[in-house]
């Protein structure tokens, strides 16, 4: 009489051939306890564009000059000086406040962080009407992402 080993542990060794998953019929013979190979993703350049992002909504303030710009929206305010941007999002604004200056020919516009540091951005009004346009749609705008109170 030949004794025979015990059977292994659940769990242990190849499935069962009946759970095992089915093989195409012109697929290439694999080592019985290889993993098996993921599927090939379609091929797609690397360089493939993002697709385009719907903007997002919401009033928007723009005053802008030769050199400089200030942009208030739903991400928050930005300062264009000459070739430098900022960019503060509204959770990193303690306020922001506005003015013309003394002759009366700019707009403005102070960031004040939310750490206590302070940043001014001017924008020129040509023609000096254009700022009494600024002041109320500048005031509606940051009404909207601001409100008082």
């Amino acid at each position: 009489m030949t004794e025979q080993p015990p059977p292994p542990a659940p769990g242990f060794g190849p499935p069962p051939p009946q759970y095992a998953p089915a093989q195409p019929p012109n697929a290439p013979a694999q080592a019985p306890n290889a993993p098996a190979q993921p599927p090939y993703a379609p091929a797609q350049p690397p360089y493939a564009p993002a697709p385009p992002q719907p903007a997002p909504a919401g009033p928007e303030f723009l005053a802008v000059d030769k050199r400089n710009a200030v942009v208030v929206d739903v991400t928050g305010v930005v300062f264009e000086l000459a070739d430098f941007t900022m960019e503060f999002p509204w959770p990193e604004i303690r306020s922001v406040h506005y003015k013309a200056s003394p002759d009366g020919k700019a707009l403005m516009v102070a960031v004040v962080h939310m750490d206590g540091r302070f940043y001014e951005c001017v924008v020129e009004a040509k023609p000096r009407t254009r700022l009494q346009e600024w002041f109320p749609q500048l005031a509606w705008v940051l009404g909207h992402y601001r409100p008082m109170g």
